[in-house]
């Protein structure tokens, strides 16, 4: 059985974090979900699946308390940017740090390929006419001979409606971050027309955002 990456470190990241208490304070009154006054936290153990805080509070008493990594992390160089992450996910919902704005629009990478796929090669094989003298009908008269359109269709109508579901996902997005109301539209119908790709760069954006925003109070 292999040993854990981020435990075999994790004396360092314990020493590391104990110049960053406020942080540790975040992490206990969010993730912890400690609702108790703390004066203080410290690390006491760290692995790619959670970590572990032990809380002073202000009667005097200690709480421990453990904080899980979701997803876990893939190894020790994920550690820092997760980290960062949730400390300014945890800022923000304890109202010490405003979320980071989005205010321009980006076309998601690998984001063309998929959706000329899927424009293209499904509503051919789902509607194009099984019979009719055109050059272009000939792939779908051969098609029909081994596959009925139905399941063709059935994987449009079942894309149209998860794509419309992820374009309210995305809407979520930009309306937590203050998008402008052109770039908000811009990504629903981006993700409306090619789906996953388009809210997953959204959230990309919005991860390296707050990390930025992070670093420079480091």
């Amino acid at each position: 059985m292999s040993s854990d990456p981020v435990a075999e470190k994790s004396g360092f990241l314990k020493m590391y974090m104990s110049s960053h208490p406020d942080t540790l304070v975040a992490y206990a009154k969010w993730y912890g979900k400690v609702a108790e006054p703390i004066t203080s936290a410290e690390m006491s153990a760290i692995d790619t699946k959670s970590m572990t805080l032990t809380c002073a509070l202000k009667d005097g008493s200690k709480k421990v308390v453990v904080v899980a990594i979701d997803p876990p992390l893939k190894g020790y160089d994920d550690v820092k940017p997760r980290l960062l992450e949730m400390k300014a996910l945890s800022q923000e919902g304890l109202g010490m740090i405003k979320s980071p704005r989005i205010t321009s629009f980006q076309f998601p990478k690998n984001g063309l390929y998929p959706a000329l796929f899927l424009y293209t090669v499904i509503p051919y094989g789902a509607f194009a006419p099984s019979t009719g003298g055109s050059p272009l009908l000939l792939p779908a008269q051969f098609l029909r001979s081994y596959v009925s359109p139905t399941p063709f269709k059935f994987v449009w109508w079942i894309t149209v409606v998860a794509h419309m579901l992820e374009g309210l996902y995305t809407l979520s997005l930009c309306w937590r971050h203050k998008a402008p109301f052109g770039v908000s539209v811009a990504y629903f119908i981006t993700t409306f027309f090619i789906g996953g790709p388009t809210w997953m760069g959204l959230r990309k954006r919005i991860q390296n955002a707050r990390i930025d925003s992070v670093m420079k109070v480091e």
